[in-house]
């Protein structure tokens, strides 16, 4: 067994450790970890904020090109710091408003275009290559029902009886298929991580892998 000798691989080495050490029970050790990392990733997310956000878009158009129109929306965004305040706290409406007010509307095309329109062309494209016969046809079939009775599952405005309760059914079989399979992914996904801190302990640090 040789350990590594650079000082920053056992430093990520001991807050892997540490970070583990929660499956035991909760200690010290994890919660320093666990401050650590939340620290770090608001302050990165901090600098990232200004270099990205701030200096493109409001010190340079500001100071930079003298384009002074900039300097409403930077006092409207600084707006948002009312929240630390008691007695002003309620301006803080304001940017907020205006926030989701323009996120939804400028999310409205690309949200029809994503979840409506292409999941019908990728529904039609999937019918209509069923004529290739073999596994094309079975699972064109199976994606064309799928949608329908996932759809008439959420249809609300008639009573959900006869024909339209088969096919909710059937849409509910077809959710829970898709809510496993996002779930499963999302277990898979934990696990790759695991893998990889647990092969970065055996390969980096103490170089039992090669």
């Amino acid at each position: 067994m040789i350990f590594s000798t650079n000082p920053w691989v056992w430093v990520a080495a001991i807050l892997t450790l540490c970070i583990f050490s929660f499956l035991y029970r909760e200690n010290p050790f994890y919660r320093f970890a666990e401050h650590l990392f939340v620290g770090v990733s608001a302050g990165y997310g901090v600098a990232v904020y200004f270099n990205n956000a701030i200096m493109p878009n409001l010190y340079v158009p500001v100071f930079v090109h003298h384009d002074y129109l900039f300097i409403i929306p930077g006092l409207i965004g600084m707006m948002f710091f009312f929240r630390f305040s008691s007695k002003l706290g309620f301006l803080i409406l304001i940017p907020l408003a205006m926030l989701l007010g323009m996120s939804s509307g400028m999310g409205i095309a690309p949200t029809i275009q994503a979840d409506i329109i292409r999941q019908m062309q990728s529904t039609i494209g999937d019918a209509t290559s069923a004529g290739q016969g073999g596994w094309a046809l079975v699972w064109g079939i199976v994606t064309f029902i799928g949608v329908i009775a996932t759809l008439s599952y959420f249809f609300f405005s008639r009573e959900q009886k006869g024909a339209l309760k088969v096919s909710a059914n059937i849409g509910i079989w077809f959710i829970m298929i898709g809510f496993g399979a996002s779930f499963g992914n999302t277990v898979m996904a934990r696990i790759s991580l695991l893998i990889g801190r647990v092969q970065f302990l055996l390969t980096d640090w103490i170089h039992i892998i090669k």
